[in-house]
């Protein structure tokens, strides 16, 4: 069998891979804070034997698209935007900081701050902010967190932790979908990094763009397709002039 069935199954195979990235991103395009997810073909060559002039062809995860959302104004006081590079740092599932985008908070029945996932939302101190029961909740822009319990003065209950990440240890999804520095260590809190409150950040995902990449990966696997097809039907000419002999 010609090993070109081989080298076309490695096409078929990275392309079908590229349209499950892009239909992730796709599936997300609504959620809030959500980063679309990059992806690329990059060619190995084959190794072994005689002239290389066949390669793999093979899809890489490049990151993804660090560029912001829309802004969503709702004038909710307990939604949240981090301006510029700086995120929101939640306690995973598995009990690691980790950062979001996603500001969309609310209160839990055990009076703990939390976002639309149920995480709890870290102060700059690490730990969860918890808030008096019945308490007016209000956010500052530096991610002060203050209460208002009936004809009680305001009392600040905590300061949500806003980390922007440093080059030399950038962010990377999590298999959860939440972001985690390279080196898994937590980010220092940044005193400079601001909120815009009442006002939440949208997916960065270009829904047309996508279906569009969508339409192209769906054309480059049936192109690899029709190749394998084509490379058994003269697989099995070959063999039936060899069996005439």
């Amino acid at each position: 069998m010609d090993h070109l069935i081989y080298t076309a199954m490695s096409g078929a195979n990275a392309a079908a891979q590229r349209q499950a990235v892009l239909a992730n991103n796709l599936a997300n395009a609504s959620t809030q804070g959500f980063r679309a997810e990059l992806s690329t073909f990059r060619a190995v060559p084959v190794q072994g034997d005689g002239a290389t002039t066949r390669v793999f062809a093979l899809q890489a995860t490049a990151g993804y698209d660090n560029s912001p959302g829309a802004v969503q104004r709702t004038g909710r006081s307990l939604d949240v935007q981090a301006q510029g590079q700086a995120w929101l740092a939640v306690q995973g599932l598995d009990g690691t900081e980790a950062y979001s985008r996603s500001g969309a908070l609310q209160i839990s029945p055990a009076g703990t701050l939390v976002n639309s996932s149920g995480l709890a939302v870290l102060s700059d101190g690490g730990s969860p902010i918890d808030v008096p029961q019945g308490a007016d909740i209000s956010i500052g822009s530096d991610g002060t967190v203050t209460a208002k319990t009936g004809d009680q003065p305001l009392s600040t209950v905590g300061r949500l932790k806003l980390a922007t990440p440093q080059p030399d240890d950038r962010l990377q999804r999590s298999e959860d979908g939440l972001f985690r520095t390279v080196s898994q260590q937590p980010i220092e809190s940044d005193p400079t990094a601001r909120l815009e409150t009442g006002a939440l950040e949208g997916s960065n995902v270009n829904a047309v763009e996508t279906m569009v990449g969508m339409i192209g990966a769906a054309r480059q696997f049936d192109a690899q397709m029709r190749l394998l097809t084509s490379t058994e039907a003269s697989d099995k000419s070959a063999a039936q002039l060899l069996s005439v002999g």
